[in-house]
């Protein structure tokens, strides 16, 4: 009787401890079936690295899901090197990448003078490099920006147009970002050709926490400007600084002002689609077709294919009169606003081949 216990006991220990192992089998069948399908394609197992001057906010968090996306059904592996805003830190990690054997390499923003001799010597090692944002020239470098001007130029007209052509404004910007100073290059020759449109205030810091910095500062501000008409509508070349002055017009219970950005993510379209919000409009590209298109000029040059110096992505203009009145993401826009999304910008037939699994 107490054999038959013991058995009984020992048969009850080993069926519990084969179901407690992993398996391996079932997670193996999980595997993503685009980098079975091409992991033999000789453009598979790619290291890439994405070398970001800082992360902020849901537009770097969408942009950063693009790079991984198109990385990934290129069979390939990403890792991101943030920088915390150094740019000292960042050209130590574009040399850390460079050092690291890196397939190819991602820049995200940075100056040229911080990461032209960097980037110089990934590029005379033969590490393909792609840079999004930074003035950056270097033989062989292809660099991407967003139509910055193009995008300065659609937001103010509809500032213009709201206001009948007169308005005081409050503009926030920050020097130092290439985008930023395309921007104020079209800011300013709008200014110059409409008279009627006052700037009253400008202020703008990048830190490490923007929008809430954006905030404190337009609500100090608002107090300045406590009467309705004082301030008409504020410019944010940045969705950081609109988000910011957003909250601070809200809270401030102010419903005279109207606010105009650039960029766009999920959390900027909540707010934009709020009721009564003040933001009423943003020119953008969607943030994670910027990380895609960027990693299929890199690929295109692991495959020994010649790319541009210069690749402009094409905005679209986001209207708060556009949208549903249901809440909807970002991967729903294209829906309400065309051209919105799904670029094929960066896509050549053997790219497509690599991502078939062909």
């Amino acid at each position: 009787m107490k054999l038959t216990k013991l058995l009984f006991t020992a048969l009850l220990i080993i069926a519990v401890l084969v179901g407690c192992q992993p398996k391996v089998a079932e997670e193996t069948t999980k595997t993503d079936s685009t980098e079975v399908k091409n992991s033999d394609h000789p453009l598979a197992n790619k290291k890439i690295a994405l070398i970001m001057q800082q992360n902020l906010g849901t537009f770097s968090a969408q942009y950063i899901e693009g790079v991984e996306e198109q990385v990934k059904k290129f069979a390939g592996e990403t890792t991101v090197f943030t920088s915390e805003g150094d740019l000292a830190k960042m050209a130590s990690n574009v040399d850390a990448a460079v050092n690291q054997g890196f397939d190819a390499i991602l820049v995200d923003h940075g100056t040229k003078e911080a990461l032209q001799s960097s980037i110089q010597k990934a590029v005379e090692k033969g590490i393909p490099v792609v840079v999004f944002d930074a003035e950056v020239e270097v033989d062989g470098v292809t660099v991407l920006e967003q139509g910055d001007q193009q995008m300065a130029q659609m937001t103010l007209e509809k500032l213009a147009e709201d206001a009948g052509g007169e308005a005081n404004i409050v503009k926030i910007w920050v020097a130092g970002f290439a985008p930023m100073e395309r921007r104020q290059i079209a800011y300013q020759e709008f200014l110059d050709n409409n008279s009627g449109i006052k700037e009253i205030a400008t202020f703008g810091a990048a830190t490490a926490n923007t929008a809430l910095d954006t905030q404190a500062q337009m609500e100090a501000l608002l107090k300045q400007y406590p009467e309705e008409g004082q301030i008409t509508a504020v410019w944010a070349a940045w969705d950081e600084f609109a988000k910011g002055a957003v909250r601070a017009i809200e809270q401030a219970g102010r419903t005279d002002i109207k606010v105009y950005g650039i960029d766009m993510s999920d959390e900027d379209l909540q707010m934009i689609q709020a009721e009564n919000s003040p933001w009423v409009a943003s020119a953008a590209v969607d943030p994670k077709d910027i990380g895609r298109i960027q990693v299929r000029f890199a690929y295109q040059k692991l495959n020994g294919d010649e790319t541009p110096e210069r690749v402009k992505l094409e905005p679209v203009f986001v209207t708060k009169d556009a949208l549903p009145e249901e809440k909807i993401t970002t991967a729903e826009l294209d829906q309400y606003i065309e051209g919105w999304g799904k670029s094929e910008q960066g896509y050549t037939d053997e790219l497509k081949k690599l991502e078939a699994g062909e």
